[in-house]
């Protein structure tokens, strides 16, 4: 298995860190998912995507669209006709106003927003490719590194570091699909003073801010084991 990451943001770069597989970026090698060739995927037979346009309440529909979706049809497209597998990892987000603790036989419905509802779109697209794996979830950089933490949004998140050695292990046992990726359920704050102990506990009141992001990662757990 050849393993190419593409993107070295806070999750592509623990991935390049823990695994030392080879990786394409934006600000190592000018590549830009929107318009940038392909080709340089060919020597793969694994392309884990991290590229995203994580902007989570911004009104730029065009940058979401292009980005979350409309390239990652390009890219799943380019893969399947060279047979490649497709890693691509998406959102808790896309359960917002869905039912609690939602699985992957859950029908996600998006929160109002164009990250959300883009994200979603691509996973859909990703995942008519039986042999592709989309991973749903939220990472955390360590330590948190904000002042106040939200004590009424619960999720399965966890920090960069975590979540990675799960996608990793996800990659390595070849798994194909889709799965929500998480640890145990917490808070946000439960989370930030496991790493910053002055973190203050907050009241998140932004209806655009989503308050339940939990999943069901039984299938993970039951799949690792």
């Amino acid at each position: 298995m050849k393993v190419l990451v593409l993107g070295d943001g806070l999750l592509g770069s623990e991935i390049i860190k823990q695994t030392e597989w080879d990786y394409i970026s934006r600000k190592k090698d000018g590549f830009d998912i929107t318009f940038s060739s392909f080709d340089c995927l060919l020597n793969y037979d694994t392309i884990i995507n991290c590229i995203a346009c994580t902007d989570t309440y911004s009104d730029d529909k065009e940058k979401h669209w292009n980005i979350n979706y409309k390239s990652v049809i390009s890219l799943a497209n380019y893969c399947s006709l060279h047979n490649i597998k497709l890693i691509h990892i998406s959102s808790d987000y896309v359960y917002t106003n869905s039912v609690e603790n939602a699985s992957e036989n859950d029908v996600p419905i998006h929160g109002k927003n164009w990250y959300s509802y883009t994200k979603l779109l691509g996973d859909s697209y990703v995942q008519l490719n039986k042999e592709n794996l989309v991973l749903r979830g939220t990472h955390k950089s360590t330590p948190f590194k904000y002042q106040q933490a939200w004590i009424n949004q619960i999720g399965n998140f966890d920090y960069v570091d975590v979540i990675t050695k799960i996608i990793i292990n996800l990659v390595e046992l070849k798994a194909t699909g889709l799965f929500n990726i998480g640890t145990e359920l917490k808070t946000m704050y439960d989370l930030a003073k496991q790493t910053n102990h002055n973190v203050h506990p907050i009241i998140a009141t932004d209806d655009k801010i989503p308050k339940n992001v939990s999943v069901n990662v039984d299938k993970l757990n039951n799949f690792i084991k």
